[in-house]
This record gives structure tokens, C-alpha cells and sequence, in this order.
């Protein structure tokens, strides 16, 4: 049985391989039917998706994120239920569903309708004030991640008038939203950006002080003077070693990105002779206990006030450009698709 019409919209990306060439990857929009979804026990509507920085890299040829072709990226959608076989997940509810494989060795949100398994859904009813199908998108994945790591970083045993606390990559959408939930939080934030004319933006989100680009990668000695009482970085090679030698002695970094790279050139000293923590935010392999608890959060003390605020909307028409631009950096702040009306 199933709820999804005989024909529909999707973006799909195909990788060709091309004798004594290297693979390309076509991609674009294609009609198709319910058989092309994969099993599950419930059928969503999809309303909503973003873009990240994974799904751009889902689309490249050199990306080696896409685990199955052809592929229905997008990591993240919420929607309407429209069938389902499992009772705590019922038929109108509006939901989301984010991580696991989706849009990476399982077909994604770029459709206007997804079967997803039942045990990777949260229900948006229930939470104060709740959220709307858009403002979950408009959170997404990397919303969620920003939380995940404002989250790790309190139990670790960060508090706010303790000290300023770092966030690397702030123009984007893991930067901006932890911006802007640790300033709520009460903690003095500064923002490092590798883009001068968001400054005012960031300031206008909670950043009590702006960081250059070169001030987070240049060089420098394998422990530097004491200055952070935490740190969210989402960039990864470029910035990471900056964070850890300049940590305070027991401070920890919540690491959730690679955009500039995934090597990590540093040393051990920071580790120990200042005990400092390296904490992973893995959002995608999170139990969903834990995932529906921290979107409840997110509904409640955790939601961003800016929510709207340097948010980018865009069609599946327009989603190859979306991808390209954070792939080569030019996004900012957070980009959602209007995946159907």
C-alpha cells in the first residue's frame, strides 16, 4: 500500500563512468514514481530540505560521500505523514527525519515525497511553541549540529561568564546558529570568518567580537597563550589547530566539519599538559532518543531567535547553484528548499 502518486518531482544525482576517463556525475531533476523509493514504514510528504556541506560533496564526482547511485540527496526534510504502518508515527502528523543514510546510501529530501524507516522520525507536535515544518529546515542538520555541540560543551562543564568561547566558520550554517545560541545562553562569543562583510550580521546574532580568517590558520607554536573557555568548530584542517593550542587549560572543542579538510596537523601538548578535549559531533549515527530530545530543545530553550536571519531559500530549480556555492565556500548562513507547497 502506499500514499505517494504515480509520478513526482526529485533531484537525483548519477554518477557515469566514462571509459579512460574520470567518472562525471549527472545531475538534475527527474520524474519519478513510488517504485523508485526504497522500503519503509512511513511515507512523507516532503515540504522542506536544506543544503549543506555534505550534500554538495553528495553531487561531485570526487565527493566520496554518495554510497549508492543513482542517489536522491539531502541529508535532512520534514514534512506530512501521508501513510504509515507504525502506530507513533501517525498519518497528517507534520515531521522530520535527518541523518542515518538519508541522502547518502539511502535516497533523500530532494523528493517531493520519502519512505523513511518509522525509527528515524521526530515528531515536530509536542515541544513548547513547537516548529513548523520550514523552521525545522531552516534549523536542519546543521542547526542541529550547532546544538549538539552548545550542548557537549555545557556538560563538559562550560558556563557562561567563564571566559569567551570560539566559533570557527561563523558565516555558515553550524557557525551562525551556534553563534547565536551561545550568546542567548549568556556566554561572550567570538566569531572567526574568512568573510569581512558578515561582521555585522554576526554581531547582529550575539558575537561579542570578530576574528579574521588569518588570525585562526596562521602558524603558530604548539601551545600558545591561554584565551578560550570553549570552542565549536566546524572547519576542521585549516582552523582546528588554532583552537586546540590556544584552549585553556581543561576547555574543550566541539569538531563537527571538515570544510577546509579532514587531516589535523598538531601536537599532543595541548592534550597533556593542559588536558584540553577534542569532542566529535557525529549528528548523523545519534540514537533517536537523544536526536527527538535535542529537537525538543531546539523547539524550546535552545531555539534560535534569529531564525530567519540570513536564511536563503531556494526551489529544486535552483538547487544545482546552492550546491556548487557551499561546496566552494561562497554560502552563508543557512539555505532551505521549498521542496513542494
Amino acid at each position: 500500500m502506499t500514499a505517494i502518486p504515480s509520478s513526482f518531482r526529485a533531484y537525483v544525482a548519477e554518477k557515469i563512468e566514462v571509459s579512460g576517463a574520470t567518472p562525471a556525475v549527472e545531475r538534475g531533476l527527474r520524474t519519478l514514481a513510488a517504485d523508485d523509493l526504497p522500503p519503509g514504514d512511513v511515507e512523507i510528504r516532503v515540504e522542506w530540505s536544506s543544503v549543506n556541506f555534505k550534500d554538495g560533496l553528495a553531487t561531485r564526482a570526487d565527493g566520496k560521500v554518495a554510497r549508492i547511485s543513482p542517489l536522491i540527496p539531502g541529508i535532512d526534510l520534514a514534512g506530512t505523514v501521508v501513510w504509515s504502518a507504525d502506530g507513533g508515527v501517525p498519518v497528517g502528523a507534520s515531521v522530520l527525519a535527518h541523518g542515518y543514510d538519508l541522502g547518502v546510501a539511502r535516497h533523500g529530501g530532494y523528493a517531493e515525497f520519502q519512505r523513511v524507516p518509522a525509527a528515524w522520525v521526530v515528531p515536530l507536535a509536542g515541544s513548547p511553541g513547537g516548529l513548523t515544518t520550514r523552521e525545522a529546515m531552516a534549523i536542519g542538520t546543521a542547526g542541529f549540529t550547532a546544538a549538539m555541540s552548545v550542548i557537549a560543551l555545557e556538560e563538559h562543564g562550560l558556563r557562561p561568564g567563564e571566559g569567551p568561547v570560539l566559533v570557527t566558520g561563523a558565516s555558515g550554517g553550524v557557525g551562525s546558529t551556534a553563534v547565536a545560541i551561545l550568546a542567548q545562553r549568556g556566554h561572550e562569543v567570538w566569531a572567526a570568518t574568512g568573510k569581512a562583510d558578515e561582521e555585522a550580521r554576526l554581531r547582529g546574532l550575539g558575537a561579542a567580537g570578530i576574528l579574521t580568517r588569518d588570525e585562526v590558520t596562521a602558524p603558530g607554536k604548539p601551545l600558545e597563550s591561554e584565551r578560550w573557555a570553549g570552542a565549536v568548530d566546524a572547519v576542521g584542517a585549516a582552523t582546528l589547530p588554532y583552537v586546540l593550542r590556544t584552549l585553556r587549560t581543561g576547555a574543550a572543542v566541539a569538531s563537527s566539519g571538515n570544510a577546509s579538510g579532514p587531516k589535523l596537523d598538531t601536537t599532543v601538548f595541548p592534550f597533556i599538559l593542559r588536558g584540553v578535549a577534542l569532542l566529535g559531533m557525529d549528528s548523523a549515527q545519534m540514537a533517536i532518543e537523544r536526536r527527538r530530545a535535542i529537537w525538543g530543545r531546539l523547539a524550546d530553550d535552545l531555539r534560535p531567535r534569529a531564525l530567519g536571519e540570513g536564511l536563503t531559500e531556494v526551489g529544486l530549480d535552483a538547487l544545482e547553484g546552492a550546491l556548487d556555492a557551499i561546496v566552494a565556500g561562497a554560502a552563508r548562513g543557512r539555505w532551505v528548499v521549498r521542496v513542494s507547497d
